[in-house]
């Protein structure tokens, strides 16, 4: 059995979700436009740059969830995801999922962005296992703050581990490990796995990929 890792945002999606939930919240006057919008993008270009400071972005990004009650966030979720994420998800990308599902392969997607937005967008796939950061709640509300290590950059391998322990398994278990990612933020990992897939990666990932003949494929 194989052990197949998909990064999320711009790997599966053809988009990020992350930074499309901040401008879906924007757009419902939820968030305010004027400082938002440019804290949103910002951040983004920081991620893309690999200068982020995760904690500093997760206390924008996390604190929206705290303001209102879950009943009221899963009917946004339920509308951003018809809005915004579907449109985002391309046959090449759910073909691919189905090509390892099929296949026996343990199949989970690791994500920085949190388990609130990218838990439905994950079940969307079909794909049963995510690791990604996770919002804390205390009686079923969330916090505002997350819980645990992020899963960004070498912090995806320390819960890739921890969730494979949970089950009794490490990555000697598998005849193969996989991870298909976009971002040069995902190297850690990438250099873990004994087959990294580059997808539509940015520049940075693009010449490490060229330079060490790692496959690289578009789902766009």
């Amino acid at each position: 059995m194989d052990l197949v890792l998909f990064d999320l945002d711009n790997t599966l999606l053809a988009g990020d979700s992350d930074f499309a939930w901040a401008q879906f919240l924007i757009g419902k006057g939820v968030l305010d436009r004027e400082v938002q919008e440019a804290k949103n993008i910002a951040f983004y270009e920081q991620y893309k740059n690999g200068t982020l400071d995760i904690h500093e972005f997760l206390d924008f990004q996390l604190a929206p969830l705290a303001r209102h009650p879950r009943e009221q966030l899963d009917m946004w979720h339920r509308e951003f995801m018809e809005q915004s994420i579907r449109p985002m998800i391309t046959p090449k990308a759910r073909a691919l999922v189905e090509q390892h599902r099929s296949s026996g392969a343990m199949v989970a997607v690791v994500t920085a962005t949190n388990s609130f937005v990218t838990g439905p967008i994950v079940r969307e796939f079909g794909i049963p296992h995510l690791i990604a950061t996770i919002p804390a709640q205390e009686n079923g509300q969330f916090t505002g703050k997350p819980r645990g290590i992020p899963s960004f950059k070498a912090g995806k391998i320390e819960r890739v581990d921890a969730w494979l322990e949970s089950l009794g398994l490490h990555d000697g278990s598998f005849d193969s490990t996989w991870f298909y990612s976009d971002s040069h933020n995902d190297l850690p990992l990438m250099q873990r796995v004994q087959q990294p897939v580059a997808v539509d990666p940015d520049d940075t990932l693009r010449a490490y990929a060229a330079s060490h003949a790692w496959p690289v494929i578009s789902l766009r």
